[in-house]
């Protein structure tokens, strides 16, 4: 099979969040009255949020359930509490993941004196339902990726330089997400907030226009999963 590259680019995002209280959101997939039903999930990715909370400002509590919830910190400090129990501070290089299960309620806000910036990216589970998980990983390295087996995925960071290369990994489904600078993938060049959904990725191949920094999401094929461990 060909590998199939689909940009999208940060321009064509949905916006949201309330600018009044200090919160800008944008959605890479269809998010609440931006319905497109074209537009609801690549893969296991479901949503792709990037939110900016001026200091003070940040999300009350609120539910989710049977959801992969996946948290990159770009600039700032994050402030999480959820309804388990568990109280803690993200950071650029952390990766915080809330697996909802059948329900649980969280808290994100600026609590820092600078403002945040971070991608919130939302998976469908294998199979709905269960206890809900928490975990974060401080300083994830390039090489270490984080794996969701939940929804049959895998995280990798890529930082690269000017003219470095790193290969994109081989999947069913590859989502590789922009979070600063300029890469050039596939032949196309992509800019911060620009995201590139590869349909039976192989041999593709991403080359650094500027110091770059990517999300990458690897996911499964049907049939296909990680383990439960």
């Amino acid at each position: 099979m060909v590998s199939v590259t689909d940009v999208r680019r940060a321009a064509a995002r949905y916006p949201g969040g309330e600018p009044a209280a200090g919160i800008e959101s944008w959605h890479a997939f269809s998010f609440g009255p931006h319905y497109a039903p074209g537009n609801l999930r690549f893969g296991a990715v479901i949503a792709c949020n990037e939110e900016r909370l001026a200091p003070g400002a940040g999300f009350d509590e609120h539910p989710h359930s049977h959801t992969e919830i996946v948290t990159w910190v770009v600039e700032g400090e994050l402030t999480h509490r959820d309804s388990t129990g568990h109280e803690t501070v993200v950071r650029p290089g952390d990766v915080q993941r809330l697996s909802s299960g059948a329900g649980v309620r969280h808290v994100e806000r600026n609590d820092g004196s600078a403002p945040l910036v971070f991608v919130q990216m939302w998976l469908a589970p294998l199979r709905p339902g269960g206890d809900p998980v928490y975990e974060i990983v401080h300083g994830i390295a390039d090489s270490t990726p984080y794996a969701v087996p939940e929804a049959g995925a895998m995280l990798h960071v890529r930082r690269l330089g000017v003219g470095e290369r790193s290969a994109v990994p081989d999947g069913a489904y590859v989502y590789v997400h922009v979070v600063r600078g300029e890469v050039r993938l596939d032949g196309e060049e992509l800019g911060a907030g620009d995201a590139a959904r590869i349909t039976d990725a192989k041999g593709v191949e991403a080359v650094g226009v500027t110091p770059v920094e990517l999300l990458v999401w690897e996911m499964a094929g049907q049939g296909q999963n990680w383990g439960q461990g």
